[in-house]
């Protein structure tokens, strides 16, 4: 098995042992984003536009792997509020066309930094 390790300078860098995304032949994985501004590595505020971020991010490290946010084949979010889910759902459909990706959407105690979001997802690049 061959591992690339994919990072882009554009997105919030690893704060972690671990990699922005992992590729695999065609099969990019994500690691999760929170919110954070690349520029600054703190976190955006309010809800919305930290959903916004968050896709932005996972969008800036699917381009240095070769993809674009619409090859996204499955998300996974992560929040602490379930009652955010209609907020998600509509933001997401500004970032995505049918087909859409399989998806999961988890309510969680909590995640890094306090935020109320987190996304991970694997794609597939041709």
């Amino acid at each position: 098995m061959n591992k690339q390790v994919i990072t882009s300078e554009h997105a919030p860098a690893a704060i972690g042992p671990y990699s922005q995304a992992i590729k695999v032949g065609n099969t990019v994985y994500l690691s999760g984003q929170i919110p954070l501004d690349p520029q600054t590595m703190e976190v955006v505020e309010g809800f919305e536009a930290q959903v916004c971020r968050v896709f932005d991010n996972l969008a800036l490290v699917a381009e240095a792997a070769g993809g674009k946010l619409q090859d996204i084949v499955k998300l996974n979010i992560f929040l602490t509020d379930l009652s955010n889910f209609a907020t998600v759902n509509e933001i997401m459909g500004r970032y995505f066309e049918q087909p859409y990706p399989a998806r999961a959407a988890i309510g969680v105690a909590a995640l890094p930094k306090g935020v109320p979001v987190e996304m991970d997802g694997i794609l597939v690049v041709g």
